[in-house]
């Protein structure tokens, strides 16, 4: 296809929308802000207190330890379990960097992982593939918000002793097999950036278990290894979720899974509208809960040319991601060369993501719709 051909007049359909709560739901958000700012308690607190009650609640997690972000929910997961130098870490290549990011902080390696073609996910296979004797940990991430098939990938890790963190950073309130992304491996962990389907006014973290002692550590390291003040347990940093994003959290929790619903009709008319065209709309899970639609994440031919064409006609897109980790400048020194691992990689040169969020229209879904069915025909 041709991206200079004419297009008609933009439609403007941006790739997320931020700036949606409802009235009501806007004024309650301000109302708690006035309250953190009443009080003056900006760390810690009673608002953190409520905000991880009622998540580790939603996750079906006996423990919610409010962090910084999600990369400090990653590291801090990792070094609680003991993870450190001379160990390896799995880490499947075709994910955002932070997961790998995490790992290096600790004194760790990433091993990177293939994915599977279809789901874009690892697998117990592909982990299975890359395996080392030096790997003690393995961190499934459930991509664009689709969940890993976490029970082979439990058994294997349990035949080889080793520890699981989940990365949920983009799959808040997803189930697998009626559970909740989070609770399933030693550790779950979550971003509360602003584009996720829970994102705060600014940067913001989670981690989930059922483990009182890795939470008890986490807690501890989050904030300088202190208990009560001045008294210092361990080495630690400043990783705390403040009171104010804990407080606005806690208020847009409540609307989680209906938002997830709105981004599965979503993305339910938005596969039916592809339905035609040239382009492969994502995997489906068996089950529909399995799947909350962070990114509606297509493969396309051409793919830069399509979204060339889209944008023309007011359609913003993204790319999760362009170059995958094993292949960044960041992680050069570990060898990997084109080729390593070709299924992330044939994926990252096809990948396009295509507007969905809760608040999309069913106009601006048709509109998207049409839109790559006709620049992907040219």
């Amino acid at each position: 296809m041709s991206a200079t051909i004419q297009s008609p007049s933009p439609v403007e359909i941006p790739f997320v929308r931020l700036h949606d709560p409802s009235p009501d739901t806007l004024e309650e958000l301000l109302g708690v802000v006035r309250e953190v700012a009443t009080e003056g308690a900006f760390t810690m607190g009673r608002h953190l207190d409520l905000f991880e009650r009622d998540f580790a609640s939603f996750c079906d997690a006996e423990h919610a330890v409010g962090v910084a972000s999600g990369t400090d929910a990653l590291e801090l997961a990792l070094r609680g379990l003991g993870i450190g130098r001379g160990d390896e870490v799995m880490v499947p290549a075709n994910s955002f960097i932070a997961t790998a990011e995490a790992v290096s902080a600790v004194g760790a390696i990433p091993r990177f992982a293939d994915v599977d073609p279809d789901t874009q996910l690892i697998t117990a296979e592909t982990a299975s593939a890359a395996l080392t004797e030096r790997v003690a940990c393995i961190i499934p991430v459930h991509l664009y918000g689709r969940t890993v098939d976490m029970d082979p990938l439990l058994a294997l890790a349990r035949d080889h002793d080793l520890l699981v963190v989940e990365d949920a950073c983009q799959a808040h309130g997803a189930r697998y097999r009626g559970r909740r992304v989070g609770s399933i491996g030693d550790a779950g962990c979550f971003s509360f950036y602003p584009a996720k389907n829970l994102g705060a006014w600014g940067d913001g973290g989670a981690l989930v278990t059922a483990d009182p002692e890795l939470a008890d550590r986490v807690r501890l390291l989050r904030s300088h290894g202190e208990r009560p003040r001045y008294q210092h347990h361990v080495i630690g940093g400043t990783a705390r979720l403040d009171a104010l994003q804990a407080a606005i959290l806690r208020v847009k929790l409540r609307d989680l899974d209906d938002a997830n619903e709105a981004r599965r009709r979503g993305a339910a008319r938005l596969r039916a509208g592809l339905v035609g065209s040239s382009v492969e709309s994502p995997a489906l899970p068996a089950d529909a809960g399995d799947h909350v639609f962070h990114l509606f994440v297509v493969r396309v031919d051409d793919r830069d040319a399509v979204r060339d064409a889209l944008a023309a006609r007011g359609i913003a897109s993204g790319i999760h991601y362009p170059t995958p980790i094993h292949l960044t400048g960041a992680y050069a020194h570990l060898g990997y060369r084109a080729g390593s691992l070709p299924i992330v990689e044939s994926l990252a040169r096809r990948i396009c993501s295509l507007p969905m969020f809760p608040s999309i229209e069913d106009d601006e879904i048709d509109a998207i719709a049409a839109a790559v069915t006709e620049v992907t025909d040219l």
